[in-house]
C-alpha cells in the first residue's frame, strides 16, 4: 500500500518508536515569539543546559508589539516578554528577526518570506497556528511551552502520529469568493471539531490553482478544525515562491527530493471529505467559534443549543437575521491568515477612490515589514489612507486582546482573522471573520454587502 504525504514526511522524521505509541520526531525547524518562549529558555537556564540547535532556531517579536509606536511599549508585561526574548536570543545565539528590522513580522509570515519553510520539513512554533506552514508540504504544528523547552534541549519531540483525512476541492472560486471562504465554509458544514485526530491533506483541482499565499490562509485554519496539521502538496508554485528567499540555498538540489512529497494514488486515507465550491458564496461568522458561519445569503440558523443561546446573547444577534443586518463598527485587515501582500491588493482594489463609512474605524496591519515595503512601494499604502484607513505598522495587532489594538466592548468588528472566541479582540468584542474583500466592502459601506457584486 502507498503512502500519504502526510507518512511519508512523519517517517523520514522517526528517531525512536513503534507505530502505534509515541514517536520521537527530529525538528528541522523551532520558529519562536515573546509570549511561549520565556519559561522555556529559564528552564534551560535552570537545569543548566545548552540550546541543541541554535542554527535551526529562529526568533520575531508579534504578539505584543505596538502597531502604531512601534518603540513605545506601555504594557508592563508586553514590554517584559519584548525584551525578555531580545535578550535570549543574545544569550542563545538565536537570530532574531528585531523590531524594526526588515524582516519582523507575524512568525507564520516571517517563515515563509525569509525562506525557512521549506517542504518536507518538520517545523514547530509556540502558536497553534502553525499549521500554515503546512501549505508547503511540511509538517508543521503548535506545541506548548514545556514542548518548546524539549526541542530547545533535544531538537526533538515525542508526538503520536495522528490518522489521515483527505478533503478534496474541485471547482473553480466563484469571482469574489476566495480561499478564506472555502476554509470558514468547511469549519461551518463540518464543525470545529472534525479534524480531531486527523492530519488534513488539502487536495484537488481547486487548490492546485491557489497562489501560496491563497494555501497558507486555509492551511492556517486547520486548527480551527480541531487538526494540529494541515497540509498540502508541493508544486512548481510552491517552488517559486520559495526560491530566491534569504535562508533558502540550493534549492534546485533539493527539487527533485521535493517533487517526491505527494500522495501515492494507493495511499489509505482514514476519512475522505468532498466539497465543490463551483456555486460557494462569501461567508460570515455570527457566532462566538467558525463553526457558526453561514453564506452570505443564508439567515442564521434557529437556536439548537445552550451554546447557540449564548452565542447569539454575546453577539447581540438573533436567528433568522441576516449579515448584512449586522451594525458594524470596526473592519480589521490583517492576522496570519489574511495580512499577505495579494490579500491588501485585493482589498485596495475595492477601497480605492472611495471613503470609509462615518460608522466605521477602519486599521490595515500588514502581517510583517516584507509586506508593509512592498505595499508601500506599490502605493496601497496611500490607497487605504485617502481612503480613511489607518496604515499601522506589522504584528499580530487586533487578531488578539494582548496589545493596545483591542475593539470595543458591544462593538461588532469585520475581521480577517481566525478565531471570533469571545472576548478574542478586546472584551466583549463581536467578531465575524471574512474574507479581506468582504472586510474592505463592508468598511466602505458600514455593513456587510454580497462582495460578488462589488469585485469586478
Amino acid at each position: 500500500m502507498g503512502q500519504t504525504l502526510f507518512d511519508k514526511v512523519w517517517d523520514k522524521h522517526v528517531l525512536h518508536g513503534n507505530v502505534g505509541d509515541p514517536q520521537l520526531l527530529y525538528i528541522d525547524l523551532h520558529l519562536i515569539h515573546e509570549v511561549t518562549s520565556p519559561q522555556a529558555f529559564e528552564g534551560l537556564r535552570l537545569q543548566k543546559r545548552k540550546l541543541r540547535r541554535p542554527d535551526l532556531t529562529f526568533a520575531t517579536l508579534d504578539h505584543n508589539v505596538p502597531t502604531i509606536d512601534i518603540f513605545n511599549i506601555k504594557d508592563e508585561i508586553a514590554n517584559k516578554q519584548i525584551t525578555t526574548l531580545q535578550k535570549n536570543a543574545e544569550d542563545f545565539c538565536v537570530h532574531i528577526f528585531d523590531m524594526g528590522s526588515d524582516e519582523q513580522g507575524i512568525v507564520h509570515m516571517v517563515g515563509p518570506e525569509t525562506g525557512l519553510t521549506q517542504p518536507g520539513k518538520t517545523i514547530v512554533c509556540g502558536d497553534s497556528h502553525t499549521a500554515t506552514h503546512g501549505a508547503f508540504g511540511a509538517i508543521a504544528f503548535g506545541i506548548g511551552t514545556s514542548e518548546v523547552e524539549h526541542v530547545f534541549a533535544t531538537q526533538t519531540l515525542w508526538q503520536t502520529k495522528p490518522k489521515n483525512l483527505k478533503i478534496d476541492i474541485s471547482g473553480k472560486l466563484p469571482n469574489g469568493v476566495y480561499a478564506k471562504d472555502i476554509i470558514l465554509y468547511l469549519i461551518n458544514q463540518y464543525g470545529v471539531d472534525f479534524g480531531t485526530g486527523y492530519a488534513l491533506e488539502f487536495t484537488g483541482e481547486t487548490i492546485k490553482s491557489l497562489s501560496m499565499e491563497a494555501r497558507m490562509t486555509i492551511c492556517n485554519m486547520a486548527i480551527e478544525a480541531g487538526a494540529k496539521y494541515g497540509m498540502m502538496q508541493p508544486d512548481d508554485i510552491t517552488f517559486e515562491y520559495v526560491r530566491g528567499r534569504q535562508f533558502a540555498k540550493n534549492i534546485d538540489e533539493m527539487i527533485p527530493q521535493w517533487k517526491q512529497l505527494y500522495s501515492d494514488e494507493d495511499a489509505y486515507f482514514d476519512k475522505i471529505i468532498n466539497i465543490d465550491v463551483t456555486n460557494l458564496e462569501p461567508q460570515v461568522t455570527w457566532g462566538t467559534n467558525p463553526e457558526m458561519g453561514v453564506s452570505f445569503s443564508t439567515p442564521f440558523p434557529a437556536i439548537k443549543d445552550s451554546n447557540d443561546e449564548r452565542a447569539y446573547q454575546y453577539m447581540g444577534l438573533k436567528p433568522g437575521q441576516k449579515a448584512e443586518d449586522i451594525e458594524l463598527g470596526y473592519v480589521f485587515l490583517g492576522s496570519c491568515t489574511n495580512a499577505r501582500i495579494s490579500d491588501l491588493i485585493e482589498a485596495s482594489h475595492i477601497v480605492k477612490g472611495k471613503q470609509v463609512h462615518p460608522n466605521i474605524t477602519a486599521i490595515v496591519v500588514p502581517g510583517s515589514r516584507t509586506v508593509k515595503k512592498e505595499a508601500e512601494s506599490m502605493g496601497l499604502d496611500k490607497i487605504f489612507k485617502d481612503a480613511g484607513f489607518e496604515w499601522r505598522e506589522p504584528g499580530c495587532s487586533m487578531c488578539l486582546g494582548m496589545n493596545p489594538d483591542q475593539v470595543p466592548e458591544g462593538v461588532h468588528c469585520a475581521s480577517t482573522s481566525n478565531r471570533n472566541f469571545e472576548g478574542r479582540q478586546g472584551k466583549g468584542a463581536r467578531t465575524h471573520l471574512v474574507s479581506p474583500a468582504m472586510a474592505a466592502a463592508a468598511a466602505i459601506n458600514g455593513k456587510f454587502v454580497d462582495v460578488r457584486k462589488v469585485v469586478i
